[in-house]
């Protein structure tokens, strides 16, 4: 496949998953941009859970990472506005990042530096504590004008369907559905309801084939079969 010229890209991890698992995407990526300009952000499982324990700061600890390979990627290729890819979680990160409004005293001020953000299985509409803690920051602080600052991009799929009275895997969606968002009987990526990825001002994109989770053997957003369904937007 023939490359294509890109803005450069920092990929940013989801809640509790590490810079290393990013490798695939960070793979197939490259089959249609330069490798060098594609960061992953140094984020670890002890980023996002603290030690000793202080999951109400994890934000704070990976924008940090995250300004960190922005700052780099800026050295490195001077005029040239990066895109954010981000997974789960991560998307919301780098909300409150971009949206350069203090959280819990910490604020940043990438400006034109970023031009994009692509999130990728990010539920914005949740009621699990941690990440309502950060969607009700982005709800409070996001105006129209940031979208004409920033070019926000969601991706959601719509693999599996949840059903309390379905299969063995259809009830386990329900489930993981029914934990972010009140109605388990809908479609999803197995973890994130397609719809609660949605936002307001952004273009909303789901896809039809793709996992939540990046582990071995499955098929998730970073995969070369994930990316394929995506890349376009890029």
């Amino acid at each position: 496949m023939s490359a294509v010229v890109h803005n450069p890209v920092v990929i940013i991890p989801g809640v509790l998953f590490w810079d290393s698992l990013y490798e695939v995407m960070k793979d197939a990526l490259s089959s249609y941009m330069p490798r060098a300009k594609i960061a992953i952000a140094p984020v670890s499982f002890i980023d996002w859970v603290g030690f000793p324990p202080s999951p109400e700061r994890s934000t704070n600890r990976v924008m940090a990472a995250i300004d960190k390979s922005v700052r780099e990627m800026g050295r490195k290729y001077p005029g040239e506005p990066v895109t954010l890819i981000a997974h789960s979680g991560g998307g919301t990160v780098a909300m409150i990042y971009l949206l350069e409004n203090s959280f819990q005293g910490d604020v940043y001020h990438p400006g034109e530096s970023v031009g994009k953000l692509i999130t990728l299985g990010t539920p914005f509409h949740t009621h699990e504590h941690y990440a309502k803690i950060k969607t009700d920051f982005i709800f409070k602080h996001i105006t129209n004008d940031f979208f004409s600052r920033i070019q926000v991009i969601t991706v959601a799929s719509s693999q599996y369907s949840g059903d309390a009275n379905g299969s063995v895997v259809e009830k386990m969606c329900y489930l993981f559905y029914k934990n972010v968002d009140t109605d388990g009987n809908v479609a999803g990526d197995g973890i994130i309801p397609a719809k609660s990825c949605v936002l307001e001002g952004a273009t909303n994109i789901v896809i039809p084939h793709a996992e939540h989770l990046p582990t071995p053997h499955t098929m998730w957003y970073g995969t070369k079969e994930g990316v394929e369904q995506w890349i376009q937007w890029l």
